[in-house]
């Protein structure tokens, strides 16, 4: 024990940590508990151990610690102020990052990283998210853009089939961001100091030879506890001994400067962090992935209307109300809820508080646009997406327009109808499937030749463990197509549209569709109404398409990413489950179609060539829709489940972009007595605007955020419908920034260039009698030390 180590030997920086599940195999309330006890512990053997340092990420949790056990917290603050308990990661909770959309990643910063500034003056530098499933594409520049610039994970680590090839790497966002990355290759998050599990750390670590720093985060974990007593010990007589990596207890930010100070020219990887399982997280509990969706929308209509309604009627905007909304959504993104795989109580709970908060959301809506409109009687359309409609403008309320020719209805030869409406021609068999969709104007089919559309299909669904996380890629061996129905019906028919009704029976379950086209829209909508009964089946509505694409698009925050529909190696036969949020697009040069959603995640696509006359190439899409796992909820998602989704025909990506937001923002109709005009008017639709509210300061500025969303270089304008005093952009958090593009402003008009994907957020001061932010803009604004 005398001898030291040698002097080239793997250096661990070891923090105290205890990853606590804001929710599991235990509910919410418990967690408030776990948190106490571990906190309690932690601060206590902080004063015992003056060399040991702890972390603790989600802010949330330290919040419910100031609320249920003042006396602890006081401790926790103490030891924060010591420098000794360390705030880590920035983020309300440690949340899934696939599923979550724009804006609701964007505040787990916001959220987060206030939290931590106004309580302790502590300015994050790391995300921490050490067993979330996979990472988003649009990642790297969501956490650059709140003022961080370091990542930590391990779940990697877990994925089946191909190892990933390094531990210390830069990671490349679809915006070209990079962010320097950590996978701690002790290869658990829960180290216990063990002599095996050191050794492991410096066999295993993959930049050895070029760097010779890595991570172990050391302590009970999952259900919380942290760090023993015991492991103190370990890792004081692992300090330098011969033979063995050297630990020593760092903060987290301490390790990261280390290890990018020494690995300069670290190696990039571009693109998502796929996890090669757990994949079926993007389907399991669905009526919980449809609450969070649905409540995203609402709060990015609630903060619209609300800020209009301030800036033109004087109505007072609900501060409080939001932020508290705000914080209970994205505690539900934590990543044992939001993906399905905590126990029934926790998915039963989170089910009442969505329904809590779309009820308060829409009251706050209706408020607002009742300010607004006026009293008067006459029919208004309301458009909260983020592009025209109907002739009504994004962010305004309008009456509503009449567009295109009638639809019109009949019977098809052989059963079945054909519905048409001058731009979409949809013939429906006597199966109730979609055997043709026409493109008039572009005259092509969009069904593959021999193929059905909207074809439910259901597999048998036995992953090898894991139950509720995962599909393993040989439930395809079996699967039934739900060809049988039990009624094909023509439903109402309108000038403005025409829908068909079809009902399928199958095993305990049944199914209601109703399949309508509307006038002057080139889009076949699906309603479908499930009430599900199955036990371990998988099921999935497929689209075969008429589409030679070696490649797909799939939304993600602020933007998109491509993936390939072949499987030339294992990287890619992995991804046989993956994510998109509200559209997936397939396109030869020239023409193309999207599949746009209002609540579904997961989803697969595959390409076939078919074995006929010219050997075409049929792309399938298929949108997974439930699952029925046993553990760790045996019950889970029984019962009736709404979806809607709807094909495309002909869309390039502006369409699948402005398509995905308008069936996630259906119009709204209220009486009223006048239109209004939008807050704010963007000059090019390949800009979309995420947010439209005030600044969280209370100053009365108007915060917008936007950003490029084809991929590719746009200049835009920006137009304020109030007088305009002064803009700048800013991070996320509403802090001026000059990590933004030049801004050139004409009165009440700012213009810009915006490189693809990039997020740009701008504070717009008004003109008049408004309170203003301090000189350093507000309490956003803060002067944290560095954790």
């Amino acid at each position: 024990l005398a001898t030291p180590a040698g002097a080239s030997a793997h250096r661990i920086s070891a923090v105290g940590h205890a990853h606590i599940d804001s929710a599991w195999l235990w509910p919410l309330r418990e967690t408030v508990r776990k948190v106490a006890r571990t906190t309690s512990n932690m601060t206590a053997l902080l004063e015992d151990e003056p060399e040991f340092v702890y972390a603790m990420s989600q802010a949330q949790q330290y919040a419910w610690i100031k609320e249920h056990r003042p006396e602890v917290y006081a401790k926790v603050k103490k030891a924060v102020a010591e420098g000794r308990f360390v705030p880590a990661g920035g983020m309300w909770v440690e949340s899934d990052t696939n599923m979550p959309g724009s804006e609701a990643m964007a505040r787990q910063f916001v959220h987060g990283k206030r939290f931590f500034l106004e309580e302790f003056g502590v300015e994050n530098d790391e995300a921490w998210l050490p067993d979330t499933f996979g990472f988003a594409a649009g990642l790297p520049q969501i956490i650059r853009a709140a003022g961080s610039k370091w990542l930590l994970t391990q779940k990697i680590s877990w994925s089946q089939i191909n190892a990933f090839p390094h531990h210390t790497f830069r990671w490349e966002g679809i915006d070209g961001t990079r962010i320097f990355t950590h996978f701690p290759p002790v290869d658990t998050y829960n180290c216990q100091m063990a002599g095996r599990e050191i050794a492991h750390a410096a066999r295993n670590f993959k930049d050895k030879g070029v760097a010779r720093h890595s991570l172990a985060p050391t302590g009970w974990g999952d259900g919380g506890g942290g760090t023993t007593r015991e492991m103190i010990a370990k890792a004081r007589r692992l300090r330098d001994l011969d033979g063995s990596a050297t630990v020593r207890w760092e903060r987290p930010a301490d390790f990261f400067a280390k290890a990018e100070a020494e690995y300069p020219n670290a190696p990039v990887w571009v693109g998502e962090l796929y996890l090669e399982l757990h994949r079926a997280t993007l389907t399991s509990q669905a009526r919980t992935k449809r609450g969070n969706r649905r409540s995203e929308q609402l709060l990015r209509e609630a903060e619209l209307w609300s800020a209009t309604a301030a800036v033109a009627a004087g109505r007072p905007y609900p501060y409080a109300e939001l932020d508290r909304l705000w914080k209970t959504v994205l505690l539900h993104q934590f990543h044992d809820i939001l993906p399905g795989s905590s126990i029934a109580w926790v998915h039963h709970e989170a089910e009442r508080t969505y329904a809590a908060v779309a009820a308060e959301l829409e009251g706050i809506i209706a408020g607002a646009l009742a300010a607004l409109a006026g009293g008067g009687s006459e029919e208004l359309a309301v458009n909260s997406a983020p592009h025209r409609r109907g002739g009504v403008a994004a962010g305004a309320v309008a009456p509503p327009v009449a567009d295109g020719p009638e639809v019109s209805a009949a019977p098809r030869e052989g059963g079945g109808f054909t519905l048409a409406n001058g731009l979409l021609r949809i013939r429906i068999d006597a199966r109730g499937l979609v055997v043709s969709a026409y493109d008039c104007a572009a005259g092509r089919e969009v069904v593959a030749p021999g193929g059905a559309a909207n074809l439910l299909q259901i597999h048998s669904d036995f992953p090898n463990m894991w139950d509720a996380w995962d599909v393993d890629s040989f439930y395809r061996n079996v699967v039934t197509d739900l060809t049988d129905a039990d009624e094909v019906a023509l439903g109402e028919v309108t000038g403005e549209s025409a829908t068909v009704r079809v009902v399928r029976s199958f095993g305990d379950s049944r199914v209601v569709q109703s399949l309508t086209l509307a006038r002057g829209q080139r889009r076949l909508d699906i309603d479908t109404e499930v009430d599900w009964h199955e036990t371990e089946k998988f099921l999935k509505a497929a689209f075969p398409l008429d589409v030679h694409a070696e490649r797909y698009a799939a939304e993600t925050q602020f933007g998109h990413l491509y993936r390939p529909t072949h499987t030339n190696t294992s990287w890619e036969a992995a991804k046989f489950e993956a994510c998109a949020h509200r559209f997936v697009h397939v396109a030869e040069p020239g023409w193309g179609v999207a599949l746009v959603n209002d609540a579904t995640y997961g989803h697969d696509v595959t390409r076939t060539v078919r074995d006929d006359g010219d050997r075409g190439t049929t792309t399938t899409v298929r949108l997974s829709l439930l699952r029925a796992p046993r553990f760790p909820d045996p019950e889970t998602d029984q019962g009736r489940h709404v979806f809607r989704y709807a094909l495309v025909p002909g869309a390039d990506l502006g369409d699948a972009v402005r398509e995905g937001h308008r069936i996630n923002l259906p119009e709204r109709r209220i009486a009223g007595a006048r239109a209004v005009a939008p807050l704010v008017t963007v000059g090019n639709d390949a800009t979309v605007v995420t947010a439209v509210k005030l600044a969280d300061d209370a100053s009365g500025d108007v915060v917008v955020r936007l950003h490029e969303a084809l991929g590719g270089r746009a200049v835009t304008t920006v137009t304020a419908g109030f007088e305009v005093a002064d803009v700048v952009t800013t991070d996320l958090l509403e802090r001026p920034t000059d990590d933004g593009p030049a801004l050139e402003r004409d009165g009440d008009t700012v213009r810009m260039r915006l490189r693809p994907f990039q997020i740009v957020t701008l504070r717009l001061s008004r003109a008049g009698d408004h309170r203003r932010p301090g000189p350093d803009g507000g309490r956003q604004t803060l002067k944290g030390r560095r954790s």
